[in-house]
């Protein structure tokens, strides 16, 4: 069923226009991602299909039953009820239909009601209809929903009877979330849903909505959330829309194709009228060969001539680079511990870590275990309430601070660089801010001014200025645009020096870290690899206790069972390896089935099937298509054998 479809949207801002010929359409189960640079209008979009906000031209068709769902960006909760009555209120229908088969149920056992017979077996019929249209709309699962939203969301049960208006900015733009979850539209528009949630709760998010029945239009600047989610990339570029098929990094695969393939032919066509007008020009004036280059020339008036490819926007351009080598140490920290109140508990204790030089670890753990607090200790913006920090030789750190706080919020942007590096002359600060895209007036802008993305990036000009060899990032991507995130990437991959970083961004994780440091409450564990290596350790584990718990159950089993772990663990291991095998098979043949269905459709176009050598060249490619596609369904069958 299709929800919406948007034809030729435009949306001005006065004289700015904003969005152009955007083409949009939503079906059933459809995941789609909303991508683009940050100002793009992606938002606008967002408030536009959610009917929020009008537009100047175009069209969107939308059937009257199809309902919409709309989390904005920083909107949280506001009530003067209780966590758990707040959300009742959305399933008030049910609790009144429950009092009336309640009511019923009364009047069922009410003796003078049994006396009258036809009336009574009246009232059981009518009590059987509403009880099974009860159940079959989910009247006695509401509470169940409620309570798994409610738990992934990390509100535990204690939490349930809390004022919402006592909750942090963030715990109630997480209870929007829910709420919005539970009232189950049609169409669920999420713009930026990941922010204020941990590892934990984006992995239960991503189940959640890949079981969802409707469909999602997400807008996110975490790619392994999209990668994990969607299956429609809309990319918003130059105020207009383009289309691809698949998760973000196939996005990212067939956008860098297609450019690669309009370049090649726009420079095939721009060789060929090089050629036809050198023809014209050399053949117009002789009476042997005028008739030829007038062809030529008529041939050139006809030609459609293609508009270069764009490539992509502008990005930032920098790298980090160190003054001094540090010393093979560069961090020791020993029974770490810090409160805040020497009568409250510890945030972390008996905390230990050993970073050597070129290492870039990332730490992980639920919001609340003290990462940010742990790496303020570290630069000394806290003193531990017990417990050693030793920092190596030589070693200088550079500090980036998610909130920005050492930016002085009165300062233009261009004083804020240049007051810390004097010396320096008003051309070369001017230059370096211009590769962290602050052009032009955008140096003189006043900081407080800034938009969180911009914000970002001064601070990042900072930090590279210093040339420190320890870079300790405290959630380094967040604001940045998902171009930035790839080229901040791309330039800490490169940096000669260590890093300690705290990131809720997995993809950006998975990219950079050498370990990961999981900190728990009553402890911390070191796995040495990426984030993918991590998870497949935390799975391992989690196999591991189950075995160990049914262990305990069945004595009688306890040798057996040991014996049979490693058995077990590397069968997990294999399956694994099959459904990933699997599921990268069905990605190819869906990529496979829609290169045919393009294919089929240009053979059926007289310019192309006329053209015997174009027809050749379409046949030749799809019958090669339909080769691959038996060789994936024979592995195909093969692995579900296994």
């Amino acid at each position: 069923m299709i929800y919406m479809q948007v034809n030729n949207l435009v949306k001005r801002y006065g004289a700015e226009l904003i969005l152009s010929n955007i083409k949009l359409e939503i079906k059933n189960n459809d995941r789609i991602a909303i991508v683009g640079r940050n100002g793009a209008g992606k938002t606008t979009l967002l408030n536009i299909i959610s009917g929020k906000l009008g537009y100047d031209e175009g069209e969107i068709h939308k059937p009257k039953d199809v309902t919409i769902g709309y989390l904005a960006q920083h909107s949280g909760l506001e009530s003067t009820e209780t966590i758990w009555k707040e959300m009742l209120q959305i399933y008030q229908h049910f609790i009144t239909r429950e009092k009336e088969l309640r009511k019923m149920e009364q009047a069922m056992g009410d003796p003078d009601r049994m006396k009258d017979e036809a009336g009574y077996q009246q009232l059981l019929v009518q009590y059987d209809q509403k009880q099974e249209d009860f159940k079959a709309e989910g009247g006695y699962q509401y509470e169940a929903e409620i309570k798994a939203v409610l738990t992934g969301l990390d509100f535990p049960e204690d939490m349930w009877d809390t004022k919402i208006s006592s909750l942090s900015g963030g715990q109630k733009t997480r209870l929007a979330l829910g709420k919005l979850l539970l009232t189950n539209p049609n169409v669920l528009i999420l713009d930026e849903p990941t922010n204020h949630l941990d590892i934990a709760t984006l992995t239960w998010l991503e189940g959640y909505l890949n079981n969802y029945k409707g469909a999602v239009v997400i807008v996110s600047h975490d790619r392994y959330f999209l990668d994990k989610t969607v299956n429609i990339v809309y990319e918003i570029s130059r105020n207009r829309s383009a289309k691809f098929f698949g998760n973000y990094s196939k996005f990212l695969e067939q956008k860098e194709a297609n450019y690669e393939q309009d370049l090649k032919q726009f420079d095939k066509q721009q060789a060929e009228i090089k050629k036809l007008e050198e023809f014209v020009q050399k053949n117009i004036v002789r009476a042997s060969t005028t008739k030829r280059a007038q062809s030529r020339r008529k041939q050139l008036e006809k030609m459609d001539v293609l508009d270069k490819p764009n490539g992509d926007l502008a990005s930032a351009k920098f790298s980090f680079m160190i003054e001094k080598r540090s010393g093979n140490d560069v961090l020791k920290i020993r029974d770490l511990s810090f409160r805040y109140k020497s009568d409250e508990p510890a945030i972390f204790s008996n905390l230990n870590l050993d970073i050597t030089r070129g290492e870039s670890m990332a730490l992980v753990g639920p919001n609340g275990v003290g990462k940010s607090t742990l790496l303020k200790t570290i630069t000394n913006d806290l003193k531990p309430s017990s417990g050693t920090i030793q920092i190596g030789a030589n070693v200088k750190i550079g500090y980036y601070d998610q909130e920005q706080a050492k930016l002085n919020s009165n300062k233009t942007v261009l004083h804020e660089l240049w007051d810390d590096y004097p010396n320096m002359n008003e051309k070369d600060i001017r230059t370096i801010l211009g590769n962290f895209l602050f052009s032009g007036d955008d140096v003189l802008k006043i900081v407080s001014s800034l938009s969180g993305g911009e914000k970002a990036r001064l601070a990042l000009a900072k930090l590279m200025m210093e040339k420190a060899n320890l870079l300790v990032l405290d959630e380094p991507t967040n604001h940045l645009d998902l171009d930035s995130k790839e080229v901040l990437e791309a330039a800490l991959i490169d940096y000669p020096g260590t890093i300690l970083f705290v990131s809720h961004d997995r993809y950006f994780i998975n990219k950079l870290s050498t370990q990961v440091l999981e900190m728990e409450p009553q402890k911390t564990t070191l796995y040495l690899g990426d984030y993918d290596y991590y998870l497949e350790k935390k799975q391992e584990e989690q196999e591991l206790e189950d075995l160990n718990k049914q262990n305990e159950n069945v004595p009688a089993k306890e040798n057996k069972a040991k014996k049979n772990y490693h058995l077990d663990k590397e069968a997990k291991k294999e399956q694994r390896k099959i459904e990933r095998r699997t599921e990268e098979i069905e990605n190819l043949i869906e990529e496979i089935e829609l290169e045919m269905t393009t294919i089929e459709e240009e053979l059926c176009k007289p310019e192309v099937f006329q053209d015997h050598e174009k027809s050749f060249t379409l046949n030749e490619r799809n019958q090669a298509l339909e080769n691959q596609m038996e060789t994936l369904m024979e592995e195909w069958e093969n692995l579900q054998t296994e």
